[in-house]
């Protein structure tokens, strides 16, 4: 074992970053926690140190880029009515005033809601759960348990398919959106997966499993934005000039490879439960904790 993270940890940069690019492309829509595995993963390739965690969500954009991309036409028609002081007046109103705005009309307005309980804690308590939790034992005993949870909601929802009264983005109201913004807030806990939050909360909300992952898809946008500008921003200083030429790598292949994921996802999820990505969670955390109880993986170079 130890030879081969020699090996891993001798690859060029370059490498390792397209590696990360892909890591993150594969797993920031599934509910299996992109930021866990780019932790491990970074640890793994000898790229973890604060460097490292900027760019693990940086690439971030190149991700939900893809979702910009795929749903262009949604979002263009929303942002028309996004700049209207008229249409933000209406949907803080009443449930009456609000039922005369169209489903373009309240979009942005329910992601903004969406949006601010994960940033709001996000600004109080991030730099500690950076310092305390990115490290790859935390993330495993947080895969763990979010696997457990995912098998949990699921089969609650199959005992109790009449609970189900959201089946379309276009049914969510601003508490259905602030309900979600509070379950994404989990998500600043490495290894508990963004998605996954989002998309078993609307579950246990009264969204169809679609309807969640779709709106968790949607939310990805303002919230890993942000979370990238944020964090360059503060570690600006910790940046160079060759770095940006990384950064484009590990974005790209993100791009790419998210593309293939969220189209295959959607058509997943209208058919399947999200139970194999919860044995997925279990099965990778225990094998995580088990190398770390019996050292056949130093995993200190990454606490």
């Amino acid at each position: 074992m130890d030879d081969i993270l020699l090996a891993l940890r001798a690859l060029p940069v370059e490498f390792k970053t397209l590696i990360l690019g892909v890591v993150e492309g594969l797993t920031e829509f599934l509910p299996v926690s992109s930021t866990g595995h780019l932790i491990i993963v970074g640890s793994f390739l000898g790229f973890d140190d604060e460097r490292a965690k900027v760019f693990d969500i940086a690439i971030q954009t190149g991700a939900v880029s893809s979702i910009l991309w795929l749903y262009r036409k949604r979002f263009a028609a929303a942002l028309g009515p996004a700049l209207s002081p008229h249409v933000w007046w209406t949907f803080f109103q009443s449930e009456q005033h609000r039922a005369g705005l169209s489903a373009a009309e309240r979009f942005l307005p329910n992601l903004f809601l969406a949006f601010l309980p994960a940033a709001f804690l996000g600004l109080l308590f991030g730099g500690l759960i950076k310092a305390q939790l990115f490290n790859p034992i935390w993330v495993a005993f947080a895969l763990v348990l979010g696997g457990f949870i995912i098998l949990w909601v699921e089969r609650a929802q199959a005992r109790a398919p009449e609970k189900i009264r959201i089946a379309s983005v276009d049914d969510v109201g601003p508490m259905d959106a602030l309900k979600i913004g509070f379950a994404q807030a989990f998500a600043l806990i490495p290894g508990t997966s963004r998605s996954g939050a989002t998309i078993i909360g609307g579950m246990l909300f009264g969204f169809s499993r679609q309807a969640a992952t779709e709106f968790s898809f949607f939310l990805a946008v303002p919230t890993l934005f942000a979370a990238a500008a944020y964090s360059v921003a503060r570690q600006w200083d910790a940046l160079h000039v060759e770095d940006f030429g990384l950064f484009l790598i590990g974005t790209a292949s993100s791009f790419v490879v998210a593309l293939l994921v969220v189209r295959w996802l959607l058509r997943f999820v209208s058919t399947h439960s999200l139970n194999g990505f919860a044995y997925y969670r279990i099965g990778f955390g225990v094998l995580v904790l088990i190398s770390w109880q019996f050292g056949w993986v130093d995993w200190s170079s990454a606490d």
